[in-house]
């Protein structure tokens, strides 16, 4: 089994920055694609950046040039790190992860974190 836990949400200023941090434990051989969701009150979870396990990166529109996502295998972390936000950012977001679990089968499991919440003042 796995689990995903993010941290590092909270209350900014419209402008400020914030760095999240999504945790992977338990029985991990290797993390592949990973993702950031939000969800908004009343709107359906999007998705807001993805990468690769070769490190290839992709972002949604909204959040080009201003939200960027990074891992560190090594220590089985996701980032994100969030500048000049702002109050349409306001979400609870979610990790994502496709793990490989065993080193004899290359069976993929998806797995989700409980989330965090990011609220953007005005």
């Amino acid at each position: 089994q796995v689990q995903l836990v993010e941290s590092g949400g909270g209350l900014v200023q419209a402008g400020g920055s914030l760095r999240l941090s999504c945790a992977a434990s338990g029985t991990i051989y290797s993390l592949n694609d990973m993702e950031w969701y939000r969800q908004a009150p009343g709107k359906q979870r999007e998705l807001v950046a993805t990468i690769t396990s070769g490190g290839r990166t992709n972002s949604a529109d909204s959040v080009k040039g201003r939200f960027t996502i990074s891992r560190d295998d090594a220590k089985n972390m996701l980032y994100l790190q969030m500048n000049s936000l702002k109050p349409e950012d306001t979400a609870v977001y979610y990790c994502h992860a496709d793990v490989r679990t065993l080193p004899y089968s290359t069976r993929l499991y998806s797995y989700w974190g409980q989330g965090t919440q990011v609220t953007v003042s005005s």
